[in-house]
């Protein structure tokens, strides 16, 4: 089993030394990317969270490493490196895996259907998938974005039932009243709106009713 990886600058203090008084305990954020086609969210939500002062916490399934080759130019360790904390998938000793390591949740994105399955029936064979488990029974907040369509029964079943233990279902649907320029700025409004979920604001986000900046006045025409 692999250790968990961590990046050679940390934030100041170690996690122990922060886990000793939870007044210093930093506010952490699990991430986790699953093999679901869309593996660009993950990558991007981990980069608007590295200027912030939110802790990450990255986990990425084996799927999720075969659908990073495919879908990206990325290599994986340049993706593990945009996190503050790395863990393999296979990892189920890791800090994650347990109730007292304090987070403020997680964020599943993308989230495969066979990932929502697991988190949906508690079968956790992946750290994905356990340590979402372990979100959920903390009362912690978790948020799937759930990528895939069209959907049958089964898979509605399996949201509404994590919805009814507590977690949040939240595709990564378009916003076109922001009228989105480039694929990358309707991924930052759906990753935008997930983190309003956990009280951490983006600009990325344009907000109904708060408008764009208003142009100057055109001198009136006599």
């Amino acid at each position: 089993m692999a250790p968990s990886q961590r990046k050679d600058t940390q934030k100041s203090g170690s996690p122990r030394e922060k886990s000793e008084n939870v007044a210093h305990v930093p506010p952490r954020l699990i991430i986790g990317i699953s093999g679901a086609s869309g593996v660009a969210y993950g990558i991007r939500l981990l980069k608007m969270l590295q200027t912030g002062m939110i802790e990450t916490h990255l986990v990425m399934s084996r799927a999720a490493q075969v659908t990073l080759a495919h879908e990206t130019n990325h290599k994986l360790q340049a993706v593990r490196e945009l996190a503050d904390v790395c863990y393999e998938s296979d990892d189920m000793a890791a800090a994650i895996s347990s109730g007292s390591f304090i987070t403020l949740g997680m964020i599943v994105a993308p989230c495969s259907v066979k990932t929502l399955a697991e988190i949906a029936t508690g079968a956790t064979t992946t750290l994905v998938s356990r340590a979402a488990d372990v979100v959920l029974k903390e009362r912690r907040r978790l948020v799937l974005m759930v990528r895939e369509t069209p959907l049958h029964a089964g898979h509605l079943k399996n949201m509404l039932a994590v919805t009814e233990m507590g977690g949040i279902i939240a595709p990564p649907v378009p916003a076109m009243y922001a009228r989105p320029q480039t694929i990358d700025e309707m991924i930052d409004h759906s990753l935008g709106r997930a983190l309003d979920l956990f009280g951490i604001a983006s600009d990325r986000v344009h907000r109904w009713g708060e408008g764009r900046p208003r142009q100057p006045a055109r001198p009136h025409q006599r």
